[in-house]
């Protein structure tokens, strides 16, 4: 194994009740507690992104990075770099003590010179991920491709008006929907950030949602063939990058889902800043999902309500963040996910690591992963 990344936090984070003063201790969430006739951690599966976690630098449209993340230097050797970005992230997830993770194609492995090569990284780094797994019991909650960053994504993915770009999101998603079966995904996740116009002058709208539908279709079709039992789930935002896109929200996505006769394949991924950037609550998202039968997993990240854009950061709503939970307790989901902050890296990087300091739910510091001392193996399951 390589040199602990994490090094000055050496042991896994436990659970110390309200009365302890260990900053790194988990002072509110108890998750042997029974909620509802059942554990809270058996209501709230809790992952860690491996994305905003590992693969981002810190930095905005103004500024550079300000997270200590060597293997996101230039010039080294990508696939060198995503092994050890991978022995950091797992060494994360058993020291915070979450029971799953969660990961875009090309946040565990790189992009290569052809879809060959892409293609050969992600089984590589799939077949490192399975030795992580293994050891530390730390489970995969859902992937998905990366079907937004590429430059060949400019003009969508599934909605691209050349087929050959059609073809190319295709592939990629079958080869990631592929790796997160044989990790033992629970679900699959595609969230359609390019999947929409600029300007009606120059989009066919009817092609686009015909050819949406289609290549969900095929998912499906790819995920019955390969014996896939977990759900796929779309996730719904309203805008950015593109201007409109086509999974607006829960209500938009219902209604495409019954229109191409997908309702009883795909449910929804349901995020905090999302719902509120399509101008709903949250909890009216999660209730309007349960009552569809749609809800599948939420993204626990929140926004500003003076920013008009998606900041992923942690929920410090207690209004907000009890309504939602409320619901999720009545419907249930499967997990949350926050990012660090840019601005809660010290002003000297190395050689300190950055731990993501807990959010708040209910008013105190909470949820918190499950409590090693009290979850047989360390792990809520």
């Amino acid at each position: 194994m390589s040199a602990p990344f994490f090094a000055d936090v050496p042991e896994p984070i436990a659970y110390e009740g309200a009365a302890s003063d260990n900053p790194l201790a988990f002072h509110w969430y108890d998750p042997e507690r029974m909620v509802a006739g059942r554990r809270i951690c058996d209501h709230l599966r809790f992952s860690v992104a491996y994305w905003h976690s590992f693969n981002w630098t810190g930095f905005d449209v103004f500024g550079g990075g300000t997270l200590d993340r060597p293997w996101l230097e230039p010039g080294a050797d990508p696939m060198a770099q995503a092994r050890a970005k991978m022995a950091a992230a797992f060494e994360f997830f058993d020291k915070l003590g979450v029971p799953y993770f969660c990961f875009h194609d090309r946040d565990i492995a790189p992009e290569g010179t052809t879809f060959k090569e892409s293609r050969a990284f992600l089984h590589e780094m799939a077949d490192e991920a399975v030795g992580h797994m293994e050891r530390t019991g730390v489970g995969l909650l859902w992937g998905t491709a990366n079907l937004f960053f590429h430059p060949r994504y400019a003009a969508g993915a599934a909605t691209n008006p050349d087929p050959e770009v059609f073809a190319y999101a295709a592939a990629q998603v079958r080869e990631c929907l592929e790796v997160t079966h044989r990790l033992g995904g629970a679900n699959y996740v595609l969230w359609g950030g390019r999947e929409g116009y600029e300007t009606l002058l120059n989009t066919d709208l009817q092609r686009e949602l015909d050819q949406l539908g289609r290549f969900l279709h095929l998912v499906v079709d790819h995920k019955h063939r390969i014996g896939f039992d977990g759900a796929i789930l779309i996730e719904p935002k309203p805008f950015e990058p593109t201007k409109h896109q086509y999974d607006f929200d829960v209500a938009a996505v219902q209604a495409f889902l019954q229109r191409y006769d997908l309702v009883d394949e795909v449910k929804l991924n349901i995020e905090v800043n999302h719902a509120t950037l399509a101008g709903h609550d949250f909890h009216h998202e999660v209730a309007a999902a349960v009552a569809a039968g749609l809800l599948g997993s939420v993204d626990a990240n929140a926004g500003d309500d003076r920013l008009g854009w998606d900041v992923d950061r942690f929920p410090v709503s207690v209004e907000q963040m009890s309504l939602g939970l409320y619901e999720l307790l009545r419907g249930g989901a499967d997990h949350g996910r926050v990012q660090l902050r840019r601005e809660a890296a010290p002003p000297v990087l190395p050689p300190q690591r950055l731990v993501p300091r807990p959010h708040r739910w209910d008013g105190h510091r909470g949820p918190r992963p499950a409590d090693r001392r009290h979850v047989a193996g360390g792990r809520c399951a």
